[in-house]
């Protein structure tokens, strides 16, 4: 059987799988190293510091692979000139998916479809989800509980296959998924795409700290909590990284602090080494193709 599904297939990818993009660990090395792997990888546009440094690292990539990549948009949590002059430079760059979240992406997907990209939006709830499908996405991101990062409380096992049957879009799957058992579980719930951070913290290419991922390789679920301490909304931090009577702050000066509080979901505890991009790839195959065998 082999592993793919039509929206892997529609993108021209390998196998169905994406690298999600990382506040501040993503990069344009991990886009390039994810495409040549026959995966999408993934990046917060938000990663350059400037439109201008976005721009540069678009054409780096793109004199690197012709392969798809992705670039993530946070439309509420971002200037409106700042999303406008991104997206300019994604269309340009031959960007064919764009990531949307916190916010409404009407805008982005009319502009998006005039160039024939496609755009996926990021919901935890229902509500949002129908919002997002109304607005003219092409697919839905499932953020289930025990995600790394922003995430919501409804377990996977229910979010993906609910989703899929209410909204009637592609959903891709994300939460939790850190090897080929859970692959292939999150694709047999109906999702068409499987989206995974924590794994792929612990990869060469990233720009995460040496520390960091140590630190997602020694950890467990147990390690992480559940907190708005940090941002002012519920997400998941290697619990070790928090500091206690930790509070909120979204200003600029606040921002900065994030720096040494580090994301990762529950996923960690099957994050055993840190690997290269391929290496991680070939090993996410093997093991789903060996668990679809075993299930036969």
């Amino acid at each position: 059987m082999k592993l793919e599904t039509a929206l892997s297939k529609r993108l021209g990818l390998r196998y169905p799988l994406v690298a999600a993009p990382m506040f501040l660990i993503s990069n344009k090395e991990m886009l390039v190293a994810c495409a040549e792997a026959g995966i999408l990888g993934c990046m917060p546009s938000l990663n350059a510091r400037t439109p201008e440094q976005f721009r540069a690292d678009l054409a780096w990539v793109r004199a690197r692979t012709d392969k798809p990549i992705g670039i993530n948009l946070t439309l509420g949590l971002t200037p409106k000139e700042r999303v406008d002059a991104d997206l300019t430079a994604c269309l340009e760059h031959d960007v064919p998916v764009i990531l949307t979240s916190y916010g409404n992406p009407t805008d982005i997907v009319k502009r998006a479809h005039e160039k024939g990209r496609l755009v996926f939006h990021d919901v935890i709830t229902l509500q949002h989800g129908r919002k997002a499908v109304g607005a003219g996405v092409d697919a839905i991101i499932a953020v289930g509980a025990g995600a790394g990062g922003h995430a919501g409380r409804i377990s996977p096992f229910v979010l993906i296959p609910w989703l899929a049957e209410e909204l009637k879009v592609p959903i891709i799957a994300a939460g939790c998924i850190s090897d080929g058992r859970q692959v292939v579980a999150s694709l047999s719930l109906g999702a068409q795409l499987c989206y995974l951070g924590t794994r792929f913290i612990a990869s060469e290419e990233c720009g995460a700290s040496p520390e960091y991922k140590q630190l997602v390789v020694a950890s467990g679920p147990e390690d992480v909590v559940y907190t708005d301490a940090v941002s002012g909304i519920h997400a998941n931090f290697l619990k070790a990284t928090v500091p206690e009577n930790f509070s909120a702050d979204r200003s600029p000066e606040g921002a900065k602090r994030w720096k040494d509080i580090w994301s990762a979901g529950q996923g960690v505890g099957l994050v055993h080494a840190v690997k290269s991009i391929s290496v991680i790839v070939e090993d996410l195959a093997r093991e789903a193709h060996d668990t679809l065998a075993a299930l036969a």
